[in-house]
């Protein structure tokens, strides 16, 4: 077996003379850590996560080690119930650079911080045009701990810090370390081969630098049918398929990460400080098969007697659609202390994010014999410069029981959004078009050079952050801060908190706070023209996704009746929560925090609108590329308001079992998200509102136990997913309910001696698999594509650790 030989060969890579040191297995709870201090959601030093004035998860590294995955988002939607991702096969960019939720809300509603500095966004815009960053750029081995702060802090941070905050913190351990992992599913696909290694070291007196690269290779997996039709069209014409004719599953992908952390001080009172990180990578997935008695790219036409895609495709094509995505991050500073208490940070940092789609396997039909079979479909990306001056300064105040903390500072920021326009072939409108051969590479048109260009926002901000221990008991901090950004105005954001020791064990916290996410370039600016298959015709639809202020609203908002397109504004929330923490003597630790988050103004996509032949004939006089065949189009508006109702449980307990010890750890979240209000024109009609407010789990837990005894230790985790729905295709039905499921993971661990250790298990031990769908079932699909976990079935794994 493959995997077996993997392990052989990652002992022999892993040897080496020298080792110092061992971790314990027993710390792999997504819990929040009463003897970790927090660096998120306050600037005071010393808070922990249960004395913070806001709900703190901390998530060690070790915990991420401990989940399968090697993409960093994955690990942490297994650790912990209030964040959540989805696959979303054949979906487009979405299936490499994939959405993550805190509570439900947008992926683009949660910042993300590297080491405490601000994480650019990936160049993807995703469902309802969510621009989110892309944590599977950041190497999991790296990460030393993440800080998942349940709570708005826009007043803190900044623009999208409405759900919460993640604070990934690199390690900078000083030693050599590596691993070897290999895992495939018990269906025998989806093979994965993971090597890793950090070294780090000291570097003058009291700084260090440690450096971590990360290789993986993951092949496919399929968990499909084969489609109805494709099963007839072999019937009919004898011509053998493959079955199945396209894979529903994880895309092929390669990827190298690497991370530089480093400090070291310049003078008594100043240090210097960098992180950086690198990833390139790239993936493969399959697109919907094309039936060749169906497809219009099957014509013939007097114009090009030369063209039979037949000859071409003869058994029909499923086009393969790929990226290759490069993303680096730079950030580097100075900090130091004042003689007069007053601390002080500046930084600057560069950040980008860019993918180059490609296509190949596929035809752009209305050049007929002249056209490719491969293309380069553009390129898109997403470029971020901050610049941070930060302050913090202890105020003694007599009537207070200790300083109060006085933080204030200022940010510039620029953000670019970049399309480069992808191979001519790729979105030209060739001569076979007039014949109603369909223009652009099928599956995936290119970005022409009409969409190509840069756009740019400049924003600037300032802030101040009190945090004042009134009593010994009692502490109130209070936020404010003001933005201004180019594109659409400023924004003034508010932060309220309070914690108060009922008993030394007991206490109870509140916040209150505003928040905001600004419109980016790429969502104000961007277009884009797609094909998709309509799934009862099985025929091809093209649509287009055009800016807001551009040339294509004009056309719409000259129509008598209709909506008015309009600029894009902010998205602007109200957040509220109330909780408390409970901390025995005995090791047993609790939190529990309820919320309600207020968003107006969200994004959505509206549309689609119906084009006109007249219509189709001012896009095509503007050169839309494939504006004579564009059946509808859609655009970024700020359209519906929401309210998020939930509550978060976190509870943990540590105690010695004969002679090892057991630590049992649990955490739960009630999320509950309606729509409370929407633009006249309407985006929800009674599907789209169910599918919106039920289509994830309200419901979700993980509970875990760890035993440790000696050189051996174990971790089983069990994770509860709730009830959820989705859209059905069947007669006479709308929804289709999913069950509620439970997974259960199991690994044991076990150090082979003080330099080398060995871990062996399987995650989904039992092979469960959720709910067949009923939606798209005769696209060949068998589980639903917008599943909240994986549905690929059981997982095992092997994975060998080295610490030097």
């Amino acid at each position: 077996m493959r995997i077996l030989l993997l392990a052989g060969a990652a002992a022999a890579a892993l040897a080496h003379p020298a080792f110092a040191q061992t971790q314990s297995e027993a710390d792999t709870s997504a819990a929040a850590r009463d003897d970790i201090i927090v660096v998120t959601g306050t600037r005071r030093e010393g808070r922990t996560a249960l004395d913070s004035l806001a709900p703190v998860d901390v998530i060690s590294g070790v915990a991420l080690d401990s989940v399968v995955s090697d993409e960093l988002m994955d690990s942490l939607a297994v650790l912990n119930p209030a964040f959540s991702i989805q696959r979303l096969p054949m979906a487009d960019g979405a299936i490499f650079i994939r959405p993550a939720r805190l509570r439900t809300l947008s992926p683009d509603q949660t910042l993300v911080l590297v080491n405490g500095k601000r994480r650019h966004r990936a160049a993807l815009l995703g469902s309802r045009g969510a621009q989110s960053t892309d944590m599977a750029a950041l190497p999991a081995f790296a990460v030393s701990r993440v800080e998942v702060l349940r709570d708005g802090a826009s007043a803190q941070y900044g623009s999208d810090a409405i759900a919460g905050v993640i604070n990934v913190i690199l390690d900078e351990t000083v030693g050599l370390r590596a691993f070897a992992q290999a895992s495939q599913y018990y269906e025998g696909d989806g093979e994965e081969y993971q090597i890793g290694a950090q070294l780090g070291f000291e570097l003058g007196d009291g700084g260090f630098a440690t450096a971590t690269l990360e290789h993986v290779t993951a092949e496919r997996t399929s968990r499909s049918r084969q489609r109805p039709d494709a099963i007839a069209f072999e019937q009919a014409t004898g011509i053998q398929v493959a079955d199945p004719v396209q894979n529903w599953g994880q895309p092929e992908r390669e990827v190298v990460r690497f991370a530089l952390n480093a400090a070291a001080p310049i003078t008594d009172f100043v240090e210097g400080y960098s992180h950086a990180t690198f990833t390139q990578g790239q993936g493969v997935s399959d697109f919907n098969w094309r039936n060749p008695a169906f497809t219009s790219a099957y014509r013939t036409s007097p114009l090009d007697p030369a063209y039979d895609l037949s000859a071409i495709f003869p058994a029909g094509f499923s086009p393969q659609f790929g990226s290759e995505d490069q993303d680096y991050e730079v950030v580097a500073g100075l900090r130091g202390d004042l003689d007069f208490g007053l601390s002080w940070d500046f930084s600057a940092s560069r950040g980008r994010n860019e993918v180059d789609y490609f296509i190949y396997n596929t035809i752009n039909a209305s050049l007929g014999s002249q056209s490719p079979t491969s293309f380069n479909a553009g390129v898109l990306a997403q470029q971020e410069t901050n610049f941070n001056l930060d302050f913090v300064y202890g105020w003694a105040v007599d009537a207070f029981a200790a300083p109060v903390n006085v933080a204030f500072g200022v940010e510039a920021r620029e953000e670019t959004y970049e399309i480069e326009a992808g191979d001519e072939a790729s979105y030209a409108v060739g001569p076979l078009a007039v014949d109603g051969l369909p223009s652009g590479s099928n599956g995936f048109p290119g970005y022409s050079d009409r969409q190509a260009g840069s756009f740019s926002q400049d924003s600037y901000a300032g802030y101040v952050d009190l945090e004042a221990p009134v009593t010994d008991r009692l502490t109130l901090a209070a936020a404010l801060r003001f933005e201004d950004f180019s594109e659409f105005g400023s924004t003034t954001d508010y932060k309220l908190s309070g914690r108060y020791e009922l008993t030394e064990a007991l206490a109870i916290r509140a916040t209150t706070s505003t928040g905001f996410r600004a419109p980016t370039p790429g969502q104000l600016r961007s277009e884009r023209t797609s094909q998709g298959l309509d799934s009862t015709t099985l025929n091809l639809v093209t649509s287009g996704r055009f800016s807001p202020v551009g040339p294509v609203a004009d056309i719409i908002n000259a129509r008598a009746t209709g909506p008015e397109i309009t600029a894009l504004d902010a998205e602007t929330s109200q957040n509220y929560s109330l909780g408390l923490t409970y901390q025995h003597a005995s090791g047993f630790t609790l939190t529990a925090d309820l919320y309600q988050i207020d968003v107006e103004d969200r994004f959505s996509t509206l549309g689609s609108f119906t084009l006109t032949d007249a219509e189709r004939a001012q896009l095509a006089a503007l050169g839309v590329p494939g504006g004579e065949s564009i059946t509808r189009v859609s655009f970024f508006q700020n359209q519906f308001d929401t309210r998020t109702r939930g509550l978060d449980l976190v509870a943990s307990y540590g105690f010695d079992l004969g002679e090892g010890a057991v630590t049992l750890t649990g955490a739960y979240n009630y999320n509950e998200t309606e729509v409370t209000g929407e633009a006249a024109s309407g985006v929800f009609n009674d599907v789209s509102r169910t599918v919106f407010e039920q289509g994830l789990p309200q419901h979700n837990a993980v509970l875990s136990a760890d035993y440790a005894l000696g050189r051996y230790s174990v971790n089983a985790r069990a994770r509860y997913y709730g009830e959820w729905t989705d859209t059905d295709d069947s007669a006479n039905v709308i929804y289709q309910d999913f069950g509620a499921e439970i997974f259960v993971d199991l690994g044991l661990r076990v150090e082979l001696n003080e330099n080398f250790a060995m871990r062996v298990g399987a995650e989904n031990i039992f092979d469960a698999y959720p709910d067949e769908s009923r939606r798209q079932a005769n696209r060949g699909l068998i589980y639903s594509r917008n599943a909240p976990y994986d549905t690929d079935g059981g997982k095992y794994y092997l994975r060998l650790e080295a610490n030097f």
